[in-house]
């Protein structure tokens, strides 16, 4: 074939994608909105300036067949057509895959207008594995009464690739027996480009329905009215796949009667009324194992159960997932289970290891990610940014750039596809795979601008935990000038939720900024100082300080390197103990603080040198130690730090049973926290003075003076109740209170005080002592 040039000759033409080429959406079916194939076929056609003629000698497909298919005559060419006539056309990207997707959800249509066997319920799966409790959901769907004049209908939803249609499949056949009209299942294409029509779903159902094409009624209203009534008078199971919104499945529901409609979509359809609702959630792992090694089959044998339970898991309980990565091995015997293990074990390559023949995770994933609207997509891909496992609406309007009232919207649409998943805290998260795919679509971004994103979010939970830290150091609390880019917190219970369920956000972000922004990180571990001391059994403590401890050696801060490296001493201090790791640090922070003449930090890693040393029962040295870094307080009037010392003076005299020594030591303690005039910083005291209490409480006990030692210990618990403070030594004081409780012959409240022993002991992951604990609060009289 040949072009005419410009100036009249002529020359070989070759198809090519111009400035010009033509736009999806430019010309739209009238009443769907959508373009049809023949429309997009014929749109790209003309932006190529060929004619049909041209195009066919390009393709190899003739040109007869290519007026057919513009003029929508032929509606579902076969894929390598497609292919053949998109690589003439030279199209790539988003307007090859339309075109593609059109001609594929020609042949899905097509196959189900054929006249014969159109709505005939798939085969079940041999291996399906669980889903006990939804099985019986089902079952008790089919003989649940109905309210007048509104048949009963079951809504299973659920997010991409956890097997809706395989279970609806499944639950259908086993309550086939219960609808001797038959079960009918039509799949509704919800996430193609065009879903099948109410009109022609309803078009195919009566058809099985037993009414010839020339009584079926032209109207829609009407083809929904004679549906109704003729299921009115049936026991038929209708199973709706694949449902793309309330509008399309409405007109498809049984209006009463004992007929019953089964769903499966990914959206909530929150518009739907009086629906039974059943959403659907990935499978625990040891029902994951168990479909995995069925998939296997004798190919399991081969394998470690340790090994196919590491599969499992990292398929992340969708059964999509697990059988891609089955069928995988079963159609490469030479493959070890343990190679595959460690390919998803690599979260850059994971999802790409999802794939087996035509199923690929990734796939199943995209149709929901291409139902969104451009902002929408754009959120979603940002959001995978966030280091943490869940986030909040305020961290998504940061990630999305956006006003808040606009990142509920979002929010919404993402949940609504089951993109997101969300709870009752007002908290999201994604999917591990999710996750995995929205982070490889952020590569549609602009690397500078993924850059300046990560920036973006990295800065503002570092700012954010910063301000939230502070409300519990001394000479800050309350921001007095807030910054406006941050939701300030209004009271010290805000301040803590918000670090401890942004935990996993924020150390993400230290991790983040510590090489390009370590003010910023050593700021924000500076400021985790007193909280630590209020959540101290938090996991992370040791990575925030190490972190603060490179941002400041990073800055040549050897005075703030010191304190962060005392700090981790400190973190090694909390149950269980690491006293060698206490040592290496202090000894660390001492040379820095000697080479930096920070005499603050000198006594302070003193401290933690000396309660190491108790710990590994060297107790004179510790004593020594103690002793010494008392006088250098008292000498440079650090008051403050004085009176820790006193504490770790008597915490050895304690330890080696002296407990008259501890106690006077003790109650010098107390009188300086009570006194006002001895320059205690009131938030010190505040914080010292119940495990003073504590403290005086356990001599008295040792000494025999019980009624003292439980007055003392109720006290020293009833203000760490009023703090919020719930770490060992909350758990030594309640096992201790409890014992002397029973010596008193107060057995209610001993049993009491024993079971809050138990919860605080597990709570902060100590097993033997919760156990030593519970045993007494359960005991017989």
């Amino acid at each position: 074939m040949i072009e005419r040039a410009a100036n009249g000759a002529l020359c070989r033409f070759a198809a090519r994608p111009t400035t010009g080429a033509f736009t999806a959406g430019r010309e739209c079916d009238s009443i769907t909105g959508h373009l049809s194939f023949g429309e997009l076929l014929r749109g790209h056609r003309r932006a190529a300036r060929l004619t049909l003629e041209q195009l066919a000698e390009v393709s190899g497909v003739s040109a007869r067949t290519l007026s057919d298919m513009e003029r929508g005559r032929s509606k579902a060419p076969y894929a390598r057509t497609v292919t053949a006539l998109a690589d003439a056309l030279r199209l790539d990207g988003n307007a090859r895959t339309q075109l593609i997707e059109l001609a594929r959800d020609g042949r899905l249509r097509n196959h189900w207008m054929r006249p014969s066997g159109l709505c005939e319920l798939p085969r079940s799966v041999e291996d399906f594995t669980g889903r006990a409790a939804e099985l019986l959901w089902t079952s008790e769907l089919v003989h649940a009464e109905g309210s007048p004049g509104v048949g009963v209908t079951g809504l299973i939803t659920g997010p991409a690739g956890l097997g809706k249609t395989t279970f609806a499949v499944r639950a259908a056949h086993s309550v086939r027996p219960s609808f001797p009209d038959g079960v009918l299942f039509l799949d509704l294409f919800g996430m193609s480009h065009r879903p099948l029509s109410a009109d022609d779903a309803l078009r195919l159902l009566l058809h099985e329905l037993g009414l010839a094409d020339q009584h079926v009624p032209g109207d829609t209203r009407e083809r929904a009215s004679l549906y109704r009534s003729l299921l009115r008078d049936k026991r038929v199971l209708v199973v709706l796949d694949n449902v793309a919104s309330e509008e399309q499945v409405r007109p498809l529901l049984p209006g009463g009667g004992a007929s019953r409609a089964l769903i499966t979509t990914r959206r909530s359809l929150a518009g739907l009324e009086g629906v039974r609702r059943l959403v659907l959630g990935p499978l625990p792992l040891p029902e994951s194992t168990e479909l995995l090694t069925g998939i296997l089959g004798d190919r399991s044998a081969r394998d470690e159960d340790a090994t196919l339970a590491r599969l499992a898991e990292l398929c992340g309980g969708l059964p999509l997932a697990l059988r891609i990565i089955g069928n995988r091995l079963v159609s490469r015997p030479e493959w070890d289970a343990a190679q595959l293990v460690a390919r998803l074990a690599d979260e850059e390559r994971r999802l790409e290891q999802f794939r087996a023949g035509d199923l690929k995770i990734a796939n199943a994933i995209g149709m929901s990610y291409e139902q969104l609207a451009d902002s929408a997509r754009r959120l979603f891909r940002r959001l995978s940014v966030i280091p943490g496992p869940d986030f909040d609406a305020a961290l998504t309007a940061v990630a999305g750039g956006m006003p808040i009232e606009d990142a509920w919207d979002a929010l919404d649409d993402l949940v609504d596809l089951g993109l997101l998943q969300d709870s009752t805290a007002g908290r999201y998260r994604f999917h591990d795979l999710v996750r995995l795919f929205a982070r490889d679509r952020l590569q549609e971004e602009t690397p500078a601008g993924r850059r300046a994103l990560t920036e973006r979010v990295t800065s503002w939970l570092l700012r954010m935990a910063t301000m939230s830290g502070r409300w519990f150091e001394p000479g800050y609390g309350r921001p007095d000038r807030p910054d406006p880019d941050l939701t300030a917190p209004s009271s010290e219970e805000e301040a803590d939720w918000w670090l401890r369920v942004n935990a996993d956000n924020w150390l993400g972000a230290m991790r983040a900024a510590v090489s390009d922004r370590p003010t910023l990180v050593l700021d924000c571990a500076e400021s985790m100082h007193w909280f630590s001391e209020r959540w101290a059994h938090g996991p992370h403590w040791s990575e925030v300080f190490t972190l603060g401890a490179q941002a400041a050696a990073s800055l040549g801060d050897l005075t703030q390197q010191a304190t962060q490296l005392n700090y981790l001493a400190w973190a090694h201090s909390v149950p269980p103990h690491d006293p060698d790791a206490m040592l290496r640090c202090a000894a660390e922070a001492l040379e820095l603080a000697t080479r930096g003449g920070a005499t603050a930090q000198i006594v302070w890693s003193h401290k933690y040198t000396a309660a190491a040393l108790r710990l590994r029962g060297r107790l004179d040295e510790a004593l020594a130690i103690s002793f010494r870094a008392a006088e250098t307080c008292k000498i440079v009037g650090d008051i403050d730090s004085y009176l820790q010392c006193l504490g770790d003076i008597a915490n050895c005299l304690r330890a080696d049973g002296r407990y008259t020594e501890a106690l006077e030591q003790y109650l010098t303690c107390f009188a300086l926290i009570d006194d006002e005039g001895s320059g205690v910083t009131p938030s010190v005291a505040t914080i010292t003075r119940p495990f003073a209490l504590i403290r005086i409480g356990q001599c008295l006990g040792h000494l025999g003076r019980r009624s003292e030692a439980i007055i003392r210990l109720s006290e020293g618990r009833d203000l760490l109740d009023t703090l919020q403070v719930s770490d060992y030594r909350y758990a030594e004081a309640l096992e201790a209170l409890a014992a002397l409780l029973v010596e008193e012959g107060r057995t209610a409240e001993s049993r009491r005080t024993y079971a809050r022993a138990a919860q605080v002991f597990e709570s902060i992951g100590d097993a033997e002592a919760s156990s030593r604990c519970h045993a007494l609060a359960t005991a017989a009289d």
